[in-house]
């Protein structure tokens, strides 16, 4: 480490993002300039990366949890060799720029997690962690090591205050992940006021007590950060690792340093100023000729290590092409493409919850796919999802398939991603349907970043009776249809189920979410299992065909399939049944198959559900009526509850005779 060129590269970096928050008038200066002594000991010296090729297997991951600084990592990723031109920093905010506000995973070379929301990046660079370590227990052997990477984060006060952060780091202390490292940037600033105005816990205290290894340096200090960065590489005794970095918020701008003005672009108001006290010339985004040298070789020193590590790769896949290959097929996302037929079919009398046919389709998709694994909040006896003979993953068995997340459905969510951001497992996780709340933020940006998570909700209705309305998520299931980029499903049967499954595993480029029953439902046999499962699998499908002259359509999901079946036969021979499990994969039907399940000349519709009618009123048009719940619930057995709220074939019967 040259620590004369990185002291002068951390204030030019100070200079890209001066510049760059100035040419837009907005962004975030605190972080990228407290914080540059931190990033030059990174990418200038700790951490393990290749530009060229920036998914590397045994790459160090970063993750910038403080997403709000983005200026920190464009600037770095600029200077380190990744595809990130002068031009895009110059482009920081900008159309169509691969530097947008935040950074954005897949957008951007060298970026890992899409963050922002505030703590998501501690629990992605947990669930990085979790991937690194199975990976290294999986596929490592006696004589080639492939993964021995770590997991870098740059989190501050804001994701520290934040529970999703909380809730990971007691989960990452608990498993002993002693490949993560934080970085705490600890200015005692938020974006509001002081720090000490919200909180007074002791830090190192905190992370002590939750079995983590904790230094506290002076984040200013190149030696300091560079010899606590590689001290914590060098832990392997159980223990992840925090280094509480004491840094000068919007250090470089003497008019708001160390002070909440220093969070946001405010300080860019003063940057010729600060520009020249930091001794840069007045040309803008200015990087020196020393600068870019020693990041050229330490680019060349990078690449050497890479040609060296991929030699032992090559060597570990001829002497595992099974493990290669399942490796190689967990990267590139492949899903066996007869996944459906491997999925046993059920006995034409079965009848249970969709929970427990879930349960039975988990354990083939397992079996199909040996790089599935999943997780619950607590509740494995609940929403059945365990991995029959898959282990659980604990410190002394990190290949297991089934994580317990304790009472944590935020970090649970999130954690979820950041397996799926590392690209080598398939995520998945599981509560009840009501705590989706606890894990919106996180499936909003799985969504939002398009990552195959399978988040697996229980309990999906009024039906769950007696625990009352705290427990029936009446608005739940449409409150995360409106989620873009998101499929879910509420399956009617346990055929319609394993077709839900199929299309979540065949899903790579985004996540789904399966609404299962607590209560039994039936079997609808008297349709082929083909047409349900491959019915399912494109969202909505032709359950019962009429028999005579089409008049009324009957529409419903889930567990009210069943009435509108029953409403049906007492209707007569005109009535068609279309059970619609998945809205978003219906929707994006082809106009034909769309008009042969929904004819548009057949205005004469009702759809039943147990929950919010809102988005139902798109399939059943001005002419038609849902039966629906626009209120909570209540406390009863669940039948009753169903009756009382009007989820019944007679419901549906009054409202379709009501229409003119």
């Amino acid at each position: 480490m040259n620590q004369e060129v990185l002291s002068q590269a951390a204030n030019e970096a100070r200079g890209l993002a001066i510049d760059a928050v100035q040419a837009c008038s907005s962004g975030h200066l605190g972080l990228p300039l407290g914080c540059a002594e931190v990033g030059a000991a990174l990418f200038g010296s700790s951490l393990s990366f290749q530009p060229s090729a920036p998914k590397w297997l045994n790459r160090d991951r970063f993750v910038l949890s403080a997403g709000h600084g983005s200026m920190f990592l464009y600037s770095w990723l600029h200077m380190s060799g990744y595809g990130v031109s002068l031009e895009e920093v110059k482009n920081f905010r900008q159309l169509h720029s691969i530097t947008p506000g935040h950074p954005e995973f897949d957008e951007t070379p060298g970026v890992e997690a899409t963050t922002g929301p505030l703590g998501q990046g501690v629990a992605n660079a947990v669930g990085y962690a979790v991937s690194g370590k199975r990976a290294a227990a999986k596929y490592n052997t006696s004589e080639h090591t492939i993964f021995d990477h770590h997991v870098v984060a740059l989190m501050g006060d804001g994701c520290f205050q934040e529970g999703v952060a909380r809730e990971a780091i007691s989960f990452a202390g608990h498993n002993k992940l002693d490949n993560l490292i934080l970085i705490y940037d600890s200015n005692d600033v938020t974006l509001d006021a002081m720090a000490d105005v919200t909180q007074s816990e002791d830090t190192a205290k905190f992370f002590l007590a939750h079995g983590w290894n904790v230094s506290t340096i002076d984040g200013h200090d190149l030696d300091a950060v560079v010899g606590a960065v590689d001290g914590a590489k060098a832990n392997d005794n159980g223990q992840p690792n925090v280094i509480i970095a004491k840094t000068t918020i919007g250090k470089g701008i003497p008019e708001v340093a160390g002070t909440a003005k220093g969070h946001g672009e405010g300080g860019a108001n003063f940057a010729d100023t600060a520009r020249a006290a930091m001794g840069l010339p007045e040309e803008k985004f200015f990087i020196s000729d020393e600068t870019k040298s020693y990041f050229s070789d330490r680019k060349t020193q990078q690449e050497a290590q890479f040609r060296a590590w991929n030699d032992t790769y090559q060597e570990w896949t001829s002497a595992n092409p099974e493990l290669a290959d399942e490796l190689s097929s967990g990267v590139a996302k492949v899903v066996p493409s007869d996944l459906l037929d491997q999925i046993p079919e059920f006995a034409t009398d079965y009848k249970n919850a969709t929970r427990a046919s879930g349960g039975d389709v988990i354990q083939a998709v397992a079996k199909a796919m040996p790089n599935f694994i999943t997780g619950s909040a607590d509740l494995y006896g609940s929403t059945k999802n365990y991995i029959t003979d898959g282990g659980d993953l604990t410190p002394e068995n990190p290949t297991g398939r089934n994580i317990w997340y304790g009472i944590r459905e935020h970090a649970m969510g999130a954690i979820s991603n950041g397996i799926a951001y590392d690209g080598i497992f398939r995520s998945s996780c599981a509560t009840f349907a009501v705590f989706a709340d606890y894990l919106r933020p996180s499936i909003r940006l799985a969504a939002l970043a398009n990552l195959p998570v399978t988040y697996i909700l229980t309990h999906d209705s009024v039906g769950v009776g007696e625990d009352g309305p705290t427990h029936q998520p009446v608005e739940t299931v449409s409150g995360l249809r409106v989620i873009p980029g998101l499929d879910v499903f509420r399956p009617a049967d346990p055929e319609e189920t394993a077709g839900a499954w199929a299309a979540s595993m065949h899903r790579t480029d985004g996540p789904s979410a399966l609404f299962l029953t607590r209560q039994a439902v039936p079997t609808y046999d008297e349709t082929p299992v083909q047409t349900r499962r491959e019915g399912s699998y494109k969202g909505g499908y032709i359950l019962k065909r009429e028999t005579a002259e089409l008049e009324t359509i009957l529409l419903a999901s889930g567990s009210e399939v069943e009435h509108a079946m029953e409403a049906a036969e007492q209707l007569g021979a005109g009535t068609r049944v279309v059970s619609m499990p998945c809205m978003e994969r219906f929707d994006r039907q082809a106009s034909e198959y769309k008009e042969d399940v929904l004819p548009s000349n057949c205005r004469r519709r009702v759809a039943i559900e147990a929950g919010v009618s809102g988005l139902w009123w798109k399939y059943v048009g001005d002419s038609g009526k849902i039966c629906a719940i626009d209120r909570f619930g209540i406390s009863a057995p669940g039948n009753t509850v169903m009756q009382e709220l009007g989820m019944t074939a007679e419901d549906v019967v009054t409202a379709v005779n009501s229409l003119s």
